[in-house]
């Protein structure tokens, strides 16, 4: 049995899905089990327990032979430190009581020679807590962790997609040994099947020392962005949380605790883990390469739905920010049922066009062929099927779940990278259509192209959603079947004749510019 704290965070959270394939027994404890029970196989156990309630420790530690300990209080706006080490204690306390096995901890790196910072001080403390117990520890320090997601990662990217000039304090010239977060994955899993020794601390990192300017330059190498770095003898920790707050996704309290221990040098000093573990970790540059690949393929299995629901901040003008990707969404709801509103979605684009505003979508398209983009000439292959990686107008099929999900990829020129989402979810009385525009901007350009063009698409997008319901619920009132048989016609009428229209097709395939009267007042 592997109990597994922090499983809604960025590492555990990760881990799981690991645990779960690997065939490991497992027993996640959280504040809140709700957030985590629609996430987990069914041979997955979820039980409540805090670290700072003893009592709620007993249960959750029974049977368990390995535990995962990635619990940290920096988010506190208390004293995190006294919290960090009661945490540990009752924590051990309760594993030495159940018997476990071994304590899996991940920790930060840096010399206790120097004047660690509060938040490395209080993260070595912890290990230090955790082998009171007698319990064996394994304890993996580690640098700034490279991937989509992480704290350290997600400060680096923000700066450098949005200043195109930096000033750069000293703790920028700080030397790190960042590490991928696939390669700490591997070390973790590795952990739990070492041979039986005393407890010991494994240093890990990836194979370059680099400074956090460094990390950047690689960063904007990759992205293809040009940025000037300017070096100033002094810029406070304090100073410096509120600059990050105003242009990163961190909140100010997070930033300077982070800030502040950016100015320790966090480099691997044992090579104990190169001979117990069989990781070989990868270079910054691939690194970074594969946070890039690795966030498209975490966005792809995003449901901004429950990310929006979550995130319990009203929508702001221009959207919602995730990291560096802004988000616009927008829900209705129909009375129509789910597999009819789908209907409507399926047949987006092409001759059935775009639901609301045809004219402007046209001149986006000649906008786009001026500039040499694909324009909306393609059209797509067929008014009613639709697949992963069909051409549909300037946009491509990236996901596709019938009845469900359509996520779209631009593939015109943009200043960055766009999608545009429909969702449609069941409801008592209908269904609930949700439409979502995402774009990751590239620089300041990219960043002006979204919001000067943010009020076009919010009345353009706003049509669309409405016609769409519209339409599905003349779906459900059995217009589909007309509609497909005039569509698989049309389909073979231009099959024979590559010149020749078909009226029929025509008048059904075409959703009127101007919506029909409604029929519920839901809609």
């Amino acid at each position: 049995m592997v109990l597994l704290t922090g499983a809604t965070g960025y590492v555990g959270g990760r881990l799981l899905p690991m645990l779960e394939e690997a065939g490991y027994s497992i027993r996640c404890m959280t504040r809140r089990p709700e957030a985590l029970s629609d996430d987990v196989c069914q041979t997955t156990e979820v039980v409540k327990g805090d670290v700072l309630d003893a009592e709620s420790l007993v249960e959750a530690m029974q049977g368990v032979d390995t535990a995962f300990y990635f619990v940290h209080s920096m988010g506190s706006t208390s004293d995190f430190e006294a919290e960090d080490r009661r945490a540990a204690e009752n924590f051990t306390t309760a594993a030495k009581q159940a018997g476990v096995r071994r304590m899996i901890y991940l920790g930060g790196l840096g010399s206790r020679d120097k004047e660690l910072s509060k938040h490395l001080r209080s993260r070595q403390e912890t290990g230090d807590v955790l082998r009171s117990s007698g319990v064996q520890v394994v304890e993996l320090r580690a640098s700034i962790v490279i991937g989509s997601g992480s704290l350290s990662f997600e400060m680096i990217r923000a700066l450098v997609e949005r200043l195109p000039v930096m000033i750069c304090p000293k703790w920028v010239r700080v030397l790190a040994q960042p590490i991928a977060i696939e390669d700490v994955l591997a070390y973790l899993l590795e952990a739990i099947e070492l041979p039986e020794t005393d407890s010991k601390i494994y240093e890990i990192g990836g194979p370059d020392q680099v400074s956090y300017g460094q990390i950047m330059q690689e960063y904007a190498r990759q992205r293809g962005l040009r940025r000037l770095m300017i070096p100033v003898p002094l810029l406070t920790p304090y100073l410096s949380s509120l600059w990050l707050g105003l242009v990163t996704p961190l909140y100010a309290r997070i930033g300077r605790k982070l800030v502040e221990s950016l100015k320790n040098p966090t480099l691997v000093s044992s090579n104990l883990a190169g001979t117990a573990f069989s990781v070989q970790p990868r270079s910054l540059t691939e690194a970074i390469a594969r946070a890039l690949v690795n966030e498209d393929r975490e966005f792809a299995a995003t449901r901004w739905s429950d990310a929006l629901s979550a995130s319990g901040r009203p929508q702001s003008w221009g959207g919602v920010r995730f990291g560096s990707r802004l988000v616009d969404s927008r829900t209705v709801d129909s009375r129509a049922a789910p597999a009819a509103s789908f209907a409507a979605i399926q047949r987006i684009g092409g001759k059935t066009g775009w639901y609301y505003g045809n004219w402007l979508w046209r001149l986006r398209g000649f906008l786009d062929l001026l500039v040499g983009g694909v324009g909306v000439r393609r059209g797509r292959g067929d008014p009613v099927k639709i697949g992963v990686g069909d051409a549909l107008d300037f946009w491509r099929v990236e996901s596709f779940e019938p009845g469900r999900l359509l996520r779209l990829r631009a593939e015109m020129k943009v200043p960055g990278r766009a999608w545009l989402e429909f969702e449609v979810t069941e409801r008592d009385d209908g269904s609930r259509i949700r439409q979502t525009a995402i774009f990751d901007p590239v620089g300041l350009l990219g960043l002006a192209y979204w919001y000067a063009l943010y009020p076009l698409h919010h009345f353009v997008f706003s049509g669309m959603l409405r016609n769409v319901a519209r339409a599905g619920t003349r779906f459900d009132n059995g217009d589909h079947v007309e509609n497909d048989r005039h569509a698989r016609m049309h389909t073979a009428a231009t099959d024979d004749q590559p010149d020749a229209t078909h009226p029929a097709a025509t008048a059904t395939e075409t959703v009127p510019e101007q919506p029909a009267p409604p029929t519920s007042p839901n809609e």
